[in-house]
């Protein structure tokens, strides 16, 4: 019923126990989920766990977060790796200007070497945008200029405008636990009204883990938990939201349909 477009199943907290993680995920209705590299250290695990797992996917990737250490890492490099049949999607990357623990300039120019390479493979762009919304539109809208590639806008906090933006750009927007909290109203208002054809789910566990389970390490099976809350904020059933948002899940990551 559900695909947890986002998470890191080989993060601590999750790789312990990463058998039972996953057999509570499938019990809880989830028929696939999307394993995110941070950076080139973990692409090894990541894609060993999507090619032991048929329901599990992999991405090659770098953090904004980690950026500053990953200069050697280019389009080349990512291209190579990402021809991999398990491997599905280009990211994480992004711009986080929250904690800038990496240079904002050495940020933007891999946020743009991993454009190049979903450009190049075909292979949607994942997007991390914290406290960067008019820098990462600026470049998303730019590098769309110079050539058309695919993507999500990850974890979606980010403003409406800027979900109008990605929006009209033809990206797709993927709603983590986030929206479950007391205190994410505007977030709740721009979920309610995203296009259904355009909108994906996700956990990005083991962080953020929705209502009711805050304050535990979240894993891929809450995400029918955020599910729930989104289909009665949008006033659907939530056996059609997970069926829509599979749907859009295929329709993005074509590899792994394929």
């Amino acid at each position: 019923m559900f695909i947890d477009s986002h998470c890191h199943l080989n993060y601590k907290g999750l790789i312990e126990q990463q058998a039972a993680v996953l057999d509570r995920a499938r019990a809880a209705g989830v028929t696939g989920m999307l394993n995110i590299a941070t950076r080139e250290t973990e692409w090894d695990a990541v894609l060993a766990t999507a090619e032991r797992e048929a329901d599990v996917w992999a991405t090659v990737g770098i953090h904004p977060h980690e950026a500053d250490d990953h200069s050697h890492v280019d389009t080349a490099r990512l291209v190579v790796r990402a021809a991999h049949p398990r491997v599905i999607g280009i990211g994480e990357t992004g711009l986080d200007y929250y904690y800038d623990h990496s240079d904002r300039a050495r940020q933007q120019a891999n946020f743009r070497a991993h454009i190049a390479a979903a450009r190049e493979t075909g292979l949607p762009l994942i997007v991390h945008t914290r406290d960067a919304e008019a820098d990462t539109a600026e470049i998303l809208a730019e590098e769309m200029g110079k050539g058309a590639y695919r993507g999500v806008i990850h974890c979606f906090t980010a403003s409406a405008d800027f979900a109008d933006k990605a929006l009209a750009l033809g990206l797709y927007i993927s709603i983590s636990g986030i929206v479950t909290f007391r205190n994410a109203t505007a977030l709740q208002e721009t979920a309610a009204r995203l296009p259904a054809n355009r909108l994906l789910i996700e956990t990005d566990s083991p962080f953020l883990a929705p209502v009711p389970h805050r304050g535990k390490p979240c894993e891929p099976a809450f995400v029918a938990d955020t599910a729930r809350f989104l289909a009665a904020l949008r006033g659907v059933p939530v056996a059609e939201l997970g069926a829509e948002t599979a749907d859009n899940f295929r329709a993005l990551f074509t590899k792994a349909a394929a």
